[in-house]
Order: structure tokens, then sequence, then C-alpha cells
């Protein structure tokens, strides 16, 4: 879960004053975590979502991690829009991930589920391109957009001001 090709901050706009202390998410490497929710129509999903920004944050990524709460993953976000080509891999990933591919106004594109790779080399590790174009891709537990019947075209609002229960 490596991105594959790297570019600087996206949002930053969208993320002053978003900072959650809630503790909800414990980060691994001191990255920021960020209140969020999925928003898709009929509900909203309360997410709590680490923040990876820097190029070598988006290359680490969740690399190495054995768990992820049950509504917590990484959104990873760049300054300026990717390629549809431009996709995630998973080497050196030891848990199943899903990933949701966003547009600059949060809006789902595309959702692909992706498994661990537990080749030795980072070549024999297969990518996940976005197949659309994308400014963020948020990662979470395999199964965790179906099991919350979030689809393309739904959303992500950050900050929990933007999230209020319906």
């Amino acid at each position: 879960m490596m991105s594959v090709r790297c570019a600087p901050l996206c949002f930053s706009a969208m993320l002053v004053g978003c900072s959650s202390g809630s503790g909800a998410v414990e980060p691994s490497a001191g990255l920021p975590v960020v209140a969020g929710c999925f928003v898709t129509g009929a509900s909203t999903v309360n997410v709590s979502l680490e923040l990876a920004q820097a190029p070598q944050e988006r290359r680490k990524g969740l690399m190495g991690r054995e768990s992820l709460a049950a509504s917590s993953g990484m959104l990873f976000q760049y300054q300026e829009q990717q390629g549809s080509d431009h996709g995630f891999w998973m080497y050196q990933t030891l848990i199943p991930l899903d990933i949701a591919y966003l547009d600059e106004n949060g809006v789902i594109g595309s959702i692909q589920q992706m498994e661990p790779c537990v080749s030795t080399s980072g070549a024999r590790c297969p990518s996940y391109p976005a197949g659309v174009e994308f400014v963020s891709a948020v990662e979470m537990n395999v199964g965790f957009f179906e099991a919350n019947e979030i689809r393309t075209g739904h959303s992500l609002k950050l900050g929990k001001q933007n999230c209020k229960t319906r």
C-alpha cells in the first residue's frame, strides 16, 4: 500500500483545524489523525484517518501494520491530480485493504480490494491502478466499504463539523 508515484500535499485548506485529538486511532509513525465521514446519501459513516501527506509518509503507508481498528484508515493526499494509471501496491503490507480513490471534491471514483504481497521483492507485487483520475485515496480494512454500503459516487468529508449525524 505504497504510492507508486509521489506528489506534495493536497486538500490543505480543508484540513486546517481538522486534526483530531480523540485518540480513536493511534498513528504508527506520529502521523496526524483527522476525523471524517463517508456520506452515502442515506447515512453518514464516521471514520478516523491517519494523514499521509509527505512523499515518505505516502511511501510507507500502512506497511508493517498487523491490524487496523474497525473505523480507522489512512488518507493519502496529493497536491496535484493523479492519472488513472497511478496506483498503489501492497509490498510489505500485512493486512488486506480496501482502497477508495477520490476526486478534488472527495467523491469516490473507484473502490478496489488489495491483497497483501508476501514476496520479498517489491517488483513481484501487483499494482492497483485507480482507473480514474484522483487527488486522494483512503485505505480501510478489507470489506469496510461493502459492509457500510459505501460506493462510487459517495463522498468523504473531513472534520467533525462536516459529519453531522442524519
